[in-house]
């Protein structure tokens, strides 16, 4: 709004009502609070800092830049991006530093978010971006972090003097620029504490206040990474990931220029004996990159939302349609399953959207829900997919009634968050939404006036759970309780669960629990429960993960499984 519609807008409410007037006056003052940051997004030429810090979910740590080339959706991120402006400092007693500005790029090998993050910003402003990075592994917001009395590695003064330094070089240059964003991942190593862990929401917020007020930034919006609960500290430490959460989101919850970024459903590392890791690694931390960019890009209005509009409803009024609802964790959600593999391994067809079948999902517990009904098609994050793609086109091929899949998913649970009961961790319940979802998903289809039937919960057992000894023990019970109150729930005592089970960890420290053996006991007691070994699934690099060409086969197996019992 300009001065003479701001001017016009003033004359015209002389005669208003008080009412009236006080309304368009709190109009007027919206307009004019919002007006200076719409000019600066509209501004293409200023130079965009963001600061990035936190520990070493945020340096990298153990990821690999030679494994880029893995992962077909972040292809050549191992060069440098010749438009970005870079400075940084990393590590804590052997520190890697830039010298200066240099151009943005994997730092000794080392892949960490802001690779991702500029490009993703780069496809989808013009305004030209920089980056200081400042992280350190092991550290505490408590005290290497901390603004008033830094101990430690003392990584606040060190971090803020080595961006007040980068800015000044962007001064001698006179390179105009704003600072955007504070991308900030951090609070594991508080949770080794009781009493960091029991402060990290006020800790977090004096740190936020502190950098706003040292910068002379009042209006600084902060990005604040979720702890990845999919590492094994999200099991074997659940408990205390949960009460960091509890103070992120205590800030972000009060903070309007603070955001709350979920990240676990990204990938994480597979490690050695049992799989299980700490780190993101490599696809986790170009992932983590690309949820930053995200949560940005909706700050400022222009994220990019891919439209998947089902045109003409694929079924008949009136007639019968079979709903078909795919459940569980990474693999079902199609962690390493990429649409550009596809091509080599003759199975392009799966990834062009088929409207014939109409399809709805959640993933990532509430990350991305479609909108409405969907053609099948890709719907993952990052050009992934699940095995509903192959399920679908199996079930089509040999069905001669209409089908309709919903697929609910999140990658960064375990078999307890499933059960009734829950955990310590309550926010991770996901029971009641899951069956919510079904629920939902029925009534929409039976309020367009078809008659529907549930055909079955297909679900992939837990994979985490296989390798962490405590969770292999009680998988079995807690998928009983979780099949049982589904039953009650939805009124269908007689409903079918398929149960797939990829071929479980091998390693000493768990093969004595025989969680085969227990499922096989539990499907010989449950007529209606389908217990399908997928031992064999090919495309199985790692322990835990299945990538593209088994997840194709895991929908083919699930679908085989379906029509065998007809």
């Amino acid at each position: 709004m300009n001065t003479r519609s701001i001017s016009k807008l003033l004359s015209s409410v002389a005669a208003m009502p008080p009412a009236q007037l006080l309304r368009h006056l709190l109009v007027l003052v919206l307009v004019l609070s919002a007006a200076p940051a719409l000019r600066a997004q509209e501004d293409d030429t200023t130079l965009r800092v963001f600061i990035f810090a936190g520990q070493s979910n945020m340096v990298g740590s153990d990821s690999h830049v030679q494994d880029i080339a893995r992962f077909p959706p972040f292809i050549g991120l191992e060069k440098p991006q010749s438009g970005v402006k870079f400075s940084y400092c990393i590590g804590r007693e052997d520190k890697r530093k830039s010298d200066g500005w240099v151009e943005l790029q994997p730092v000794e090998g080392v892949v960490g978010p802001e690779l991702s993050f500029a490009r993703e910003l780069n496809r989808n402003i013009k305004a030209p971006i920089a980056i200081i990075k400042c992280a350190a592994g092991g550290t505490h917001l408590d005290g290497d972090w901390n603004p008033d009395h830094p101990r430690g590695f003392e990584l606040y003064p060190l971090t803020l003097k080595w961006v007040r330094e980068a800015l000044a070089d962007l001064d001698r240059k006179r390179i105009p620029y704003r600072i955007e964003g504070f991308m900030w991942h951090q609070g594991e190593n508080d949770m080794f504490e009781n009493g960091a862990m029991a402060k990290y929401g006020a800790n977090l917020q004096n740190f936020v206040a502190s950098w706003r007020r040292d910068l002379g930034l009042p209006n600084l919006r902060f990005y604040v990474g979720e702890l990845c609960t999919k590492t094994i500290w999200g099991m074997d430490l659940r408990p205390s990931m949960y009460a960091i959460s509890v103070g992120q989101r205590q800030v972000t919850e009060a903070d309007p220029l603070a955001d709350y970024v979920p990240t676990s459903h990204v990938g994480v590392e597979i490690g050695g004996e049992v799989g299980l890791h700490y780190h993101y690694g490599t696809l986790g931390q170009l992932e983590h990159g690309v949820n930053y960019a995200t949560a940005y890009l909706r700050s400022i209005g222009k994220e990019q939302k891919v439209v998947r509009e089902l045109k003409t409803w694929p079924y008949a009024p009136g007639s019968k349609v079979n709903l078909f609802v795919l459940a569980g964790h990474r693999n079902m959600e199609g962690e390493r399953a990429f649409v550009q593999d596809l091509e080599p391994l003759r199975r392009s067809a799966l990834g062009r959207d088929n409207s014939r079948i109409a399809f709805k999902y959640s993933l990532g517990g509430g990350y991305k829900i479609s909108a409405g009904w969907e053609p099948l098609g890709p719907a993952g994050f990052y050009d992934t997919f699940g095995p509903e793609l192959s399920f679908g086109a199996r079930l089509e091929s040999k069905l001669k009634g209409k089908i309709a899949i919903a697929k609910w998913t999140h990658s960064g649970t375990q078999i307890i968050d499933w059960t009734p009961a829950g955990s310590e961790a309550p926010a991770r319940n996901v029971n009641p939404h899951f069956t919510a979802f079904v629920r939902d998903s029925m009534k929409e289809l039976s309020d367009r006036g078809h008659q529907v039937e549930l055909a079955g919960i297909f679900y992939h057992l837990g994979e985490n759970d296989m390798s962490f000894g405590p969770y292999r023990k009680q998988s079995v019970k807690w998928l009983e309780s979780i099949v049982t109150q589904s039953r009650k729930d939805l009124g269908m005592p007689t409903l079918k669960w398929y149960v797939s089970q990829q071929r479980p960890t091998d390693d000493e420290s768990v093969n004595a629990i025989d969680v085969t053996g227990e499922l096989e006991q539990l499907a010989a007691g449950d007529p209606n429960l389908i217990h399908i070994k997928t031992f064999d699934l090919a495309g199985q690099e790692q322990k835990l993960v299945i990538t593209t060409a088994g997840i194709a086969i895991l929908g083919e197996m699930l679908a085989d499984s379906y029509l065998k019992l007809r």
